[in-house]
């Protein structure tokens, strides 16, 4: 009797949980067992694992083959265990040693004829496995580079099963020849859904290897628009434009990305193994380093907003936007379960997604941008415009956005449409992106130097018993949100927003703690009420 196990990983939406791939050999009829939850894609790595053997110069045991994959309680699914089962059955039929296979985490699929094509995933189930404690991982080549990111393991890439049993038997590693360079690699067609990765913001690189990037510049006028963007990336406050058609609500989210400062190394590699496990990482770019960003369109379900499908729940359009983006346009015309599943990823950064298949918990900790029209003709407020919607209607698309939903979200802004003299330039150029930006990273900075040593790193993420208590205003700066607190403007969420929204502003000024100015401008745009004070938050 012949016995050997190798490992792989089992994703459960983005995390991992380390399989143990055990092969028995016994003397009997030949055939092939595949036991231990496998799905109808890991049924037919079979047929895959035993072509691909034969044609890497191997022989194939004639014997009952038993694989179990441990352990059984957990469901697996993915084409990526088959070289962890090849490589199993091989040290059963003593191909090579077990001993050599015993502690090693094998990624990959197999081809008929024994090439290794990549999986998506790969990130998430590295770290799987360095948090389990093995220290050495097989993976195809082309995703060598997204498991090289996690620090002390150990990463090989191979190109074929052949390499990989000459590595494991210290024998002459065979050339395999690479892919044609005049055409697309068909290899990389395992790592990108067909249309994932539409809206996400990952804009491709032009010939030079520079991103083009919209910059805040383009935007004539719209001083308090721009403001709002400003506070809204500076502390990772929720943010709502409504006016007419035209007036530049979708132009100016387009750019705030822009603004967003860098993502930290931890950022990245979350970013990263979300869109890993979702088919929508850009092949030649193993770590993202800049925010995503995520437009659904307004038709989206409920389940492709938060996660879900068939089986195990998938990342949804929250996740993808995970430390990044996410914009809904035309926000009314979202459905109302669509709209109302966002409360609880708003809160906590997370959701948890329930099945009949299992319990996934997927990060979602997200900028909300949202843009609306004021009516369904979207000329209710325009003078003179000729808005014929009736009074009902128009209350009626308003009241699309619940209550709960827009108490959650800090800025409220009233775009106004586009004069022409700040459209045809008389008015002068805004500042561009790159001015914009430094002052955003300089208030993150200040704010993180004073959240050192708690959970959070920006204002939106601290909680209001902290503002009351530990990070207070200055004495008398609460007066204006007290009075609109008791005429019941204000509720008590929205207070503590409101102190979020003016430690920001106090930070985008590089002051040590919000004044009476600071709250009065948080007050206005949360409240649309002006204050009588400038709303250039940076250059007050």
């Amino acid at each position: 009797m012949g016995f050997a196990r190798a490992c792989s990983v089992a994703l459960v939406g983005v995390e991992g949980v380390v399989v143990e791939v055990q092969a028995d050999l016994e003397p009997g009829v030949a055939a092939f067992t595949l036991v231990g939850l496998p799905d109808k894609s890991l049924v037919e790595s079979r047929d895959r694992v035993r072509a691909a053997v034969v044609n890497s110069g191997a022989e194939w045991p004639q014997k009952k083959l038993t694989v179990g994959l441990s352990p059984a309680s957990v469901p697996k699914s993915g084409s990526g265990f088959d070289l962890a089962v090849a490589c199993a059955v091989l040290g059963a039929a003593e191909r090579i040693d077990p001993a050599a296979i015993a502690d090693v985490v094998m990624i990959g699929e197999l081809g008929l004829d024994g090439r290794v094509r990549p999986v998506r995933g790969v990130l998430p189930a590295v770290l799987a496995a360095a948090e389990a404690g093995y220290r050495h991982v097989v993976v195809p080549e082309q995703t060598a580079g997204e498991a090289a990111l996690v620090p002390g393991v150990s990463v090989l890439g191979v190109r074929s099963l052949r390499q990989l049993i000459a590595v494991l038997g210290d024998e002459p590693v065979p050339e395999e020849p690479a892919a044609d360079r005049g055409r697309p690699d068909t290899m990389l067609a395992g790592l990108m859904v067909p249309g994932a990765g539409l809206g996400t913001g990952l804009a491709s690189l032009s010939a030079d290897g520079t991103a083009h990037r919209p910059d805040l510049a383009d935007v004539a006028g719209q001083v308090r628009a721009r403001t709002a963007l400003e506070v809204a990336a500076a502390g990772g406050h929720h943010l709502l434009l409504s006016g007419p058609p035209g007036a530049g609500k979708t132009m100016l989210a387009e750019r705030i990305t822009a603004i967003l400062p860098p993502l930290s190394r931890q950022e990245s590699l979350e970013v990263t193994a979300v869109h890993s496990v979702a088919g929508i990482l850009p092949p030649g770019e193993p770590l993202i380093s800049r925010a995503p960003y995520c437009a659904p369109h307004h038709s989206a379900t409920m389940q492709s907003l938060v996660g879900g499908g068939n089986g195990l729940p998938r990342p949804g359009a929250v996740s993808l936007a995970h430390r990044g983006v996410l914009f809904l346009d035309e926000a009314p015309e979202f459905s109302g379960r669509a709209l109302d599943a966002l409360r609880q990823p708003l809160e906590s950064g997370h959701v948890v997604v329930a099945r009949a298949a299992g319990v996934v918990r997927l990060p979602a900790r997200f900028l909300m941008v949202l843009a609306a029209n004021p009516c369904p003709c979207g000329r209710h407020t325009l003078a003179g415009a000729g808005c014929e919607c009736p009074p009902s209607a128009v209350r009626r698309y308003q009241a699309r956005l619940s209550g709960p939903l827009l108490d959650r979200v800090d800025l409220r802004v009233e775009v106004e449409p586009v004069g022409r003299a700040d459209l045809m330039g008389s008015g002068g150029r805004g500042e561009s992106s790159a001015e914009v930006a430094a002052r955003v990273r300089a208030a993150r900075e200040r704010a993180a130097e004073r959240l050192a040593g708690t959970p959070w790193t920006t204002n939106s993420e601290v909680p209001g018993h902290e503002l009351r208590t530990r990070l207070v205003a200055a004495p008398g700066a609460l007066m204006a949100a007290e009075r609109d607190m008791e005429r019941g403007i204000l509720t008590a969420r929205g207070l503590d927003r409101v102190l979020r929204v003016a430690w920001t502003v106090a930070d985008l000024r590089a002051a040590d703690r919000p004044d009476a100015s600071d709250i009065a401008v948080a007050l206005e745009l949360r409240t649309g009420i002006q204050r009588g004070v400038p709303m250039q938050a940076g250059a007050r």
